[in-house]
Parts: structure tokens; C-alpha cells; sequence
């Protein structure tokens, strides 16, 4: 199969209400962690678009790592994103898959010929992404994220920090 998407699902992502409230019940109850929490506040990102028109997207993000899947815990602060698409505000649940690309344009174009749009997209430095509605076929959304070395090296990192976590320092900035 030719696709041009690499198809390894790395994270699963949920939105919740209270980012460090949600790390702090993986934590005790399933845990997970240590979590590694980064703010982005408003333009932080450059060329954001949400559903094709220019925006800006603001947020507060926990990841950690669960065995070969990494979590990723997302406090949504801005009120027109792909994370309010499918859990309104208020409510909290699962939101998206994530996997690298290694040519973003040709995912964006592969995904837009087969009719999911990109909800939001966006670049940070080297790294582009987008989320796509994938919602018809999983029933949630895939996020898909330009890989590069700084950013596999964190999350290299951050793996190895959940190898034999003694559960001190949970949430780490």
C-alpha cells in the first residue's frame, strides 16, 4: 500500500477541564506519569487555520508515557479549535490519535482527496500538524505532526522519565 501517512499510532489524546487535576487522577488511579505540562498561550503557533480560515489556538498540554502509547492530557484555551469539535466545553473525553509525517503536504493533500478535512493546522518552529476529522471513520480525530529530531528527542525523554517512575515529582514543567 502506497500511503503516504506513517501509520504507527504513538499517542492518544484527551481533552479535560483542569490539565494538572487530570494528570494528578491518571497519576493515583491508573499510574501513569510523571507528566510533563507546557502552556501555549495565544501566538505561540505561526499560520494557524481552524476549518480553513486564519485563527489562533492557545493551551495547556500534559504528556506522559503509558507503556509504547504516549498520553497526552490537553486543556484547550481557546474557544474555536478541533478540540471543541468534539468535546464541548465543560465536558471532557477522548479527542484524537496521533502519528508522525515525514511530508506534510502530502498527508494534508491525502487526507483532504479522501474528504477529512483539517479541523485546525498549524507550525511551531520546524514542526507542522494538523488535525484531521477523521471522525467518520474512528470515531474521533488523527493529528498528524512533521517529524524531527527535537521533537523525538523529547518524547524519547519523556519515556524513559516513566521507565521505573517512583511516582515522586508528578507533574514536571
Amino acid at each position: 500500500m502506497d500511503k503516504p501517512t506513517d501509520r504507527t499510532i504513538f499517542q492518544n489524546a484527551w481533552v479535560v477541564n483542569d490539565v494538572e487535576a487530570a494528570c494528578m487522577k491518571w497519576v493515583k488511579e491508573m499510574g501513569v506519569g510523571p507528566f510533563f505540562l507546557s502552556e501555549y498561550p495565544p501566538g505561540m503557533f505561526d499560520e494557524v487555520t481552524y476549518r480553513g480560515q486564519p485563527a489562533d489556538l492557545s493551551m495547556k498540554v500534559a504528556l506522559a508515557q503509558a507503556g509504547n502509547v504516549q498520553v497526552e492530557l490537553i486543556e484547550p484555551l481557546t474557544a474555536d479549535c478541533a478540540y471543541r469539535d468534539i468535546i464541548p466545553a465543560g465536558s471532557e473525553g477522548f479527542h484524537h490519535m496521533c502519528v508522525w509525517t515525514y511530508d506534510f503536504a502530502a498527508d494534508k493533500n491525502y487526507f483532504d482527496q479522501l474528504g477529512y478535512d483539517a479541523a485546525n493546522t498549524g507550525r511551531i518552529h520546524e514542526v507542522n500538524f494538523a488535525y484531521f476529522d477523521t471522525r467518520p471513520l474512528m470515531g474521533c480525530m488523527l493529528e498528524v505532526v512533521s517529524w524531527n529530531q527535537s521533537t523525538a528527542d523529547r518524547f524519547a525523554m519523556i519515556a524513559e522519565a516513566a521507565q521505573d517512575w517512583d511516582g515522586r515529582d508528578p507533574i514536571r514543567r
